[in-house]
């Protein structure tokens, strides 16, 4: 084997490595440098499924921008908090938000002061996932079929207790509004999250909850709760043996979330169009699919169009099942 050495003179020298620089700049996004690292602010706190989605996508996002991506948690008031540490900071692309949808479609309802507005203040930058949510009961109740559970409902008002992530929450929505267009009364139990009024379900403490699939389904396949129909339109793949709520005879139930990438209001559109491309790149990844895919996610790709309307109908259709609610 022949290795070679070149030696250079100091100008050269100069010129070989401002060529390499500017490579190497050419490959970052406007406004990042080579050493600088572009944040994910995840509005809940490390473990959850928000975080979890985002330390997925963080690597395969990476990647397609060439520089460092990491996941930072700023949890508070259902994730406006990590929303609002974005709203106020520089739009120079190096900070984001990895918005869940009920911060920007419920919260402003419900909370009684909001820092911000979250269709004035944020950037659309590029839709990421999509998922549904899925009722799931104790293993012993009388049901196992939604009309079942409505004969049930009908002949014991309010005995059927479901739990919800808290007060506001959108499993605790998906409850008022399936309570709503079915015309049966339910009580409902809010939790300081989605795990402890699971482990209630499993125990039979309270009768039933909506869950996101993703975080439900290994309860399901161990046997511990129930499926009883998932509140998307189509079947989920992860759960193709779980009937929808319009197989079920409820035509006009559909309650879905979304995670989506958000940038400060004065974030420029060169850089919204070159994160929105490798977002959709990053998604692209063969590895990054399937195990999005395998958790009962739905990837969701398009325009910071897409993102911006479906938020804009999200927190029209939101503002009806939230009449009466709020919290501080």
């Amino acid at each position: 084997m022949c290795t070679h050495f070149f030696s250079f003179s100091p100008s050269r020298r100069f010129l070989v490595t401002g060529l390499l620089a500017g490579v190497a700049l050419a490959a970052m996004p406007a406004g990042a440098q080579p050493t600088q690292t572009l944040r994910l602010v995840v509005g809940y706190a490390a473990g959850g499924p928000v975080d979890a989605a985002a330390r997925l996508f963080a690597p395969a996002f990476s990647r397609e921008l060439g520089m460092p991506v990491i996941v930072e948690n700023r949890p508070g008031a259902g994730g406006v908090m990590g929303g609002d540490s974005v709203v106020k900071a520089d739009p120079n692309g190096l900070l984001l938000f990895f918005a869940a949808s009920p911060t920007m479609t419920i919260s402003p309802h419900i909370l009684k002061s909001m820092s911000f507005d979250p269709a004035k203040d944020l950037k659309a930058v590029a839709p990421i996932l999509s998922y549904a949510n899925v009722l799931v009961a104790n293993k012993d109740q009388p049901f196992k079929t939604v009309k079942e559970l409505l004969a049930y409902a009908r002949a014991n008002p309010k005995k059927l207790a479901y739990g919800s992530a808290g007060v506001g929450a959108s499993n605790h929505l998906s409850g008022e509004l399936f309570a709503r267009r079915t015309g049966i009364e339910l009580n409902h139990i809010p939790y300081k999250g989605n795990a402890p009024a699971m482990t209630d379900v499993i125990g039979g403490q309270i009768n039933m909850m909506f869950d996101i699939i993703g975080s439900a389904r290994n309860y399901v396949a161990s046997g511990r709760v129930r499926a009883v129909a998932v509140t998307s339109r189509e079947r989920n793949p992860s759960m193709p043996d779980v009937p929808t709520m319009r197989e079920e005879g409820i035509a006009d139930y559909e309650v879905g979330g979304w995670y989506g990438l958000y940038g400060p209001a004065k974030l420029p559109d060169s850089i919204v169009a070159r994160y929105n491309e490798a977002t959709r790149k990053a998604l692209a990844n063969e590895e990054l699919r399937s195990k999005l895919v395998e958790q009962g996610y739905d990837l969701w790709l398009g325009s910071p169009q897409t993102l911006s309307d479906r938020a804009a109908k999200e927190l029209a259709m939101w503002a009806t099942v939230t009449k009466g609610i709020q919290v501080e």
